[in-house]
């Protein structure tokens, strides 16, 4: 009986193991951008997985007056383009550690590009880390994971 029992743990503990992987949160989904510096909720950002690469694109607006906003600061074919539907991220690479980089982090308000690096954070993976740098200057801002039901 005993003996059994020990089995079952251990089957158990196994399955559990190989499952787990499973249950781990990922970059990938929608996530809510609040400004950091207002604490306003801005839009909603659809992070996706093509080619192998990370990119994201804005797939609703949420500050109210700007459903509508057009890229009044961009250049070229980007100029009074809707952000709805823009793509801020671009051929994002994964560094082995759940961390991606890359050098296409777009700001529609500002029209600027940046580098940039995206990660969970440590404490709530229903938060993501993205950082924007500039030169030797960064800055960092916490998005909130979106439940959909």
């Amino acid at each position: 009986m005993k003996g059994n029992r020990t089995i079952h743990k251990y089957i158990f503990l196994l399955g559990f193991l190989c499952f787990q992987g499973t249950w781990s949160q990922t970059v990938f989904g929608k996530w809510k951008t609040i400004d950091d510096r207002n604490g306003v909720a801005k839009a909603i950002i659809e992070i996706y997985k093509e080619d192998g690469l990370m990119h994201a694109k804005v797939v609703k607006i949420l500050e109210d007056g700007k459903q509508d906003a057009l890229c009044t600061k961009c250049d070229g074919e980007l100029k009074d383009k809707p952000v709805l539907g823009m793509k801020i991220m671009d051929n994002f690479e994964e560094n082995g550690r759940g961390e991606y980089k890359g050098d296409k982090l777009f700001d529609p308000e500002q029209g600027m590009t940046f580098r940039g690096k995206v990660w969970l954070d440590e404490e709530n993976e229903n938060r993501l880390k993205v950082r924007g740098y500039l030169a030797f200057l960064h800055r960092t801002q916490t998005w909130h994971r979106v439940i959909e039901e």
